[in-house]
């Protein structure tokens, strides 16, 4: 953030309070008024020349006009009237949101799209000396590259490939900044958002490509079905013992759950000569007298 080029300390005001109040005790007790008068123009000098940067902050120090440094952090002491101060320049790293609002991608569909932008001031001398704002000047460059990549990709683009996005944002910007002392970290894509109608026509494409992949996987299975059935038919056919034992089995399967009912032609029976095995099975599930 920027802070006022005018801030007084506190440790400005201490300074002020104790001159003062020392010139006026020693007026008080030497009877002589010019104490006092001495007292104060000191802590006033004091008040005015002497500075504060908190850790994070730089200030350039301008002597009649003339850039002669920076200062901070800590304590520093400036000549009043004769030097003036820049805005503090915060050195950590600040958050910018950007949004740019119906803006046509590549494929002339409109979109909203929100990023935040990760940057910080890397060279307090240049953004003081080589920009007016240049807060103001990241807003504005990140909301005008964010534009200009959006009309370089197509939706689909922007919806699954967002991380690349984000790169090329922060190429863009970090390309614009770097001769003011400024260094674009990362660019993140927070949302896309498309037209309603342009929503539920994706949906439906979506679903409908869904029922396709499902009608072809069925389509697929009953091909696989279809093949196997006709492996098994070749090995019944060249082998009948093998399909009286299955048709058994299917059988014995049907049979075996207490209270179910079976029909059975007679000519299957007696083709497999299930008479006695239906026999048996009847006598076993009987109950005796």
């Amino acid at each position: 953030m920027l802070q006022n080029r005018n801030k007084i300390s506190g440790i400005a005001v201490a300074l002020f309070v104790v001159c003062s109040g020392t010139g006026f005790a020693v007026a008080a007790a030497l009877g002589n008024i010019a104490a006092a008068a001495l007292g104060a123009l000191i802590g006033l000098y004091l008040l005015f020349s002497i500075k504060v940067a908190d850790q994070w902050d730089k200030v350039a120090v301008l002597r009649l006009g003339r850039y002669v440094g920076l200062r901070g952090p800590g304590m520093f002491h400036i000549f009043p009237i004769v030097d003036t101060l820049s805005r503090y320049v915060d050195q950590r790293v600040r958050v910018a949101s950007v949004t740019a609002e119906s803006t046509l991608t590549r494929d002339t569909v409109p979109v909203n799209v929100d990023a935040i932008v990760f940057w910080l001031v890397w060279n307090a001398e240049k953004s003081i000396l080589e920009v007016e704002d240049f807060v103001q000047a990241i807003t504005t460059s990140a909301q005008t590259g964010l534009r200009e990549s959006i009309g370089r990709h197509e939706l689909a683009q922007m919806i699954t490939e967002r991380e690349s996005l984000g790169r090329e944002l922060q190429r863009i910007l970090d390309e614009k900044t770097n001769p003011w002392g400024i260094t674009v970290q990362s660019v993140e894509i927070r949302d896309v958002r498309i037209p309603q109608a342009l929503e539920d026509a994706m949906s439906r494409q979506a679903q409908a490509e869904r029922e396709r992949q499902a009608r072809n996987i069925l389509g697929q299975a009953e091909t696989e079905i279809s093949e196997k059935f006709s492996q098994a038919a070749l090995t019944y056919h060249d082998n009948p013992v093998a399909l009286h034992l299955r048709a058994m089995n299917m059988l014995y399967e049907a049979i075996k759950e207490r209270g179910s009912m079976v029909i059975v032609p007679s000519s299957a029976v007696e083709t497999m000569g299930l008479g006695g095995t239906l026999a048996t099975a009847s006598l076993a599930g009987a109950k005796p007298a």
